[in-house]
């Protein structure tokens, strides 16, 4: 072992460093995937592999931004391992220009990404489906209308409430953390 694995300061270090980068590597993680337990499971191989690799890096430098790197190699890992999963799949280009997006997120962006989750699991399951169908399988509004029994009129209507409650939600929670903080 070299001297950096006996050094308990520079450990202490690390292990503060990456505690204090989850949220945001869970965050960018998700972005990259789909399905919470998909995202728990490529979250937890990153960790270890940070963990294995920690003598690898250099104090000093940017920490958030080498996380995320190997987070990325773990997701496109895991998308290997997946690859006979005919769900939503991105190209390469499209993965690279993603990934490069929002590992430059400021910091500030993260609350209103978290605020979203937060607002989207607080929708009922029904309101959950219909933003999932449109903005995430592929499939049209007048499939989802049939398969529901309702018009696309109607559907088209409780989006744009949709979105207007998560963007009132979000602005909410984003307010009480600044007035928290």
């Amino acid at each position: 072992m070299d001297e950096s694995s006996h050094n308990p300061s520079r450990e202490l270090a690390l292990v503060s460093l990456l505690t204090d980068c989850q949220a945001g590597l869970r965050m960018y993680v998700r972005t990259l995937m789909v399905g919470e337990q998909a995202v728990s499971d490529v979250i937890q191989h990153a960790n270890m592999k940070i963990w294995e690799k920690r003598q690898d890096f250099e104090l000093g430098t940017n920490f958030r931004a080498w996380a995320f790197a190997i987070a990325r190699f773990e997701v496109l890992n895991y998308r290997k391992q997946q690859a006979r999963d005919a769900r939503l799949q991105f190209s390469d280009e499209l993965e690279a220009t993603l990934a490069a997006e929002i590992a430059e997120l400021e910091e500030e962006e993260l609350p209103h990404q978290e605020a979203l989750r937060v607002c989207l699991k607080s929708l009922s399951a029904k309101h959950q489906e219909l933003l999932l169908h449109r903005y995430a399988s592929g499939g049209t509004l007048a499939e989802f209308a049939e398969r529901a029994g309702r018009s696309v009129a109607g559907l088209k209507v409780t989006l744009h409430r949709l979105r207007q409650s998560l963007a009132d939600c979000i602005d909410r929670r984003i307010l009480r953390v600044g007035e928290s903080e």
